[in-house]
């Protein structure tokens, strides 16, 4: 597979091909167009005698100070060796090729001056997979992921440290080995490398891929749940969601009829005309944040396919402009949105969870889901798991884009934190996948105690289970259990069986 750069109409499933799958990446021919047409309009502004920040000026609170052409390359470097200050650990690899690919589309896009070779090197970067080494703390978001990407610049250089063949080593070491020839640097080429949010947009648009995912997933154990509580339908009725046509509610009771469609245990043995919040508002708490991932997505893909640099230049208008479009804001308000929406399939999910084992809930089942309760204790503790992890999410959760701090004597005064609501988000989709998990074993479990028929698509998901978890007959270690269903998840096995069995899972209301 290979993914086109042409500074246009990327999408957060090309990050993942090209981060997780080694897709390759090639430049669009209308892109070296726009590229060499840019570089030759700031050699005639340089040669005219204009003044422009970070090419004949400091940077920051230093552009005050004129710096002489003459020694313009000798700055681009230094501005790369200041703004590697990160610390910790390193980012995953597939996270640093993202942001290589989205840094490499904004320099595309033919306004941030950079030599097409410099641009070149980025994508045999890509190609041949030389991956920087990234520490992962030190970033704000603003004035752009300034350390992280001064990393990747490191080794662009022929410095710094790099993955390459699942090890870390010399960055120059690795080009070497890649038969890739290192940039010296010219005039406006380190602000180039550095100057935009691609690193924590590159770790956004992978969870986001993996978070649209678990929300189906989300579904399918909800429904599971639902089967095993026989949960009457009445309240995923579509004449019930039609007249309140929020895409996300309609879409996730669609869903829900649709996997349990055929159901024999549904609405079975309850003598409630309506059941719990919990399980009769599924389509009304799961649907928002499905709308949220929507309005995420529409962020991030806009941020991923925008000219994130300080100057620009316009070569139509011989015009460079000093502006703020590194700020960070548009993405990090989005993804602490979507840490707020993963945390709640969470808690939903948690709840599910304590109604399948409270035996005053549960319409019959043993309690905590194994028989000979006293000697046994079940699926009890596993609950408590569930708790921890929501418990963690609610702190996660906070969102990171309200503090702020000033920097750069005062000139940096507004930051947006986007790189923590990065990471936190990240925690955030780990533990909802662990959550599901054990929803979905509950669920399973209290499925092998009925003796009558599931939905369509919660039997699909059930033998998914069953394939890696046995039902339980008496206590056993439960860690493993657990581990194994959350791989299944994060791999889509269960997903794909479902949608193998019942169709899509879409998120996406469409009128019938």
């Amino acid at each position: 597979m290979t993914i086109q750069i042409k500074g246009d109409g990327l999408r957060i499933d090309d990050v993942h091909e090209v981060g997780r799958n080694h897709a390759r990446v090639k430049l669009a021919e209308k892109a070296r167009k726009a590229v060499v047409r840019c570089r030759k309009t700031v050699e005639d502004l340089v040669a005219e005698g204009q003044l422009i920040y970070g090419v004949t000026t400091g940077i920051g609170e230093l552009a005050r100070v004129h710096v002489p052409v003459d020694v313009s390359r000798e700055l681009q470097k230094r501005i790369i060796y200041s703004h590697s200050a990160g610390v910790g650990d390193f980012f995953d690899e597939d996270e640093v090729r993202g942001a290589i690919l989205l840094r490499a589309n904004v320099l595309a896009k033919g306004y941030s001056a950079v030599r097409l070779s410099t641009l070149e090197t980025l994508i045999k970067m890509i190609n041949r997979n030389v991956v920087p080494a990234v520490n992962k703390k030190g970033s704000v978001g603003t004035s752009g992921d300034l350390s992280p990407l001064s990393q990747i610049a490191e080794v662009v250089m022929g410095e710094g440290r790099a993955f390459y063949k699942g090890k870390v080593v010399n960055g120059g070491k690795a080009l070497e080995k890649a038969k890739i020839k290192p940039v010296r640097l010219h005039y406006k080429e380190g602000l180039g490398l550095i100057n935009g949010t691609q690193m924590f947009t590159s770790c956004g648009a992978l969870r986001l891929y993996d978070s649209i995912r678990l929300i189906k997933t989300a579904i399918i154990a909800s429904a599971m749940s639902a089967d095993a509580l026989r949960t009457p339908l009445g309240g995923y009725d579509k004449r019930v969601h039609a007249v309140r046509p929020y895409n996300g509610q309609n879409a996730v009771a669609q869903n829900m009829r649709k996997l349990l469609k055929g159901s024999r245990l549904a609405g079975k043995m309850s003598k409630k005309v309506q059941d719990a919040y919990s399980l009769r508002c599924i389509p009304q708490v799961l649907g928002p944040s499905v709308d949220a991932m929507e309005y995420v997505r529409g962020q991030v893909e806009t941020e991923m396919n925008s000219v994130i640099d300080n100057p620009l230049f316009f070569p139509k208008d011989r015009a460079q402009l000093s502006c703020g479009n590194f700020h960070g804001q548009p993405v990090a308000l989005a993804l602490d949105l979507l840490g707020i929406a993963m945390s709640e399939v969470g808690g939903l999910s948690e709840r599910h969870i304590n109604r399948l084992m409270n035996p005053n809930l549960n319409v019959g089942l043993p309690a905590f889901l194994v028989k000979g309760e006293g000697l046994n204790s079940g699926l009890m503790v596993a609950q408590y798991t569930a708790a921890a992890l929501c418990s963690e999410n609610k702190l996660l959760a906070s969102p990171a884009i309200v503090d702020n701090f000033s920097m750069a004597a005062d000139q940096e005064d507004h930051i947006c934190m986007g790189p923590l609501a990065a990471s936190k988000l990240k925690e955030i989709v780990w533990n909802v996948t662990n959550v599901l998990a054990i929803e979905m074993m509950s669920a399973a479990q209290a499925i092998h105690f009925l003796d009558d028929r599931p939905g369509a698509g919660v039997a699909a998901a059930y033998a998914e289970v069953r394939k890696v978890v046995k039902p339980l007959e008496e206590d056993r270690v439960l860690w493993p259990d657990i581990q194994a269903i959350a791989e299944k998840i994060a791999n889509w096995d269960i997903l794909n069986a479902v949608e193998d069995r019942v169709g899509k899972i879409d998120l996406i209301w469409r009128k019938r």
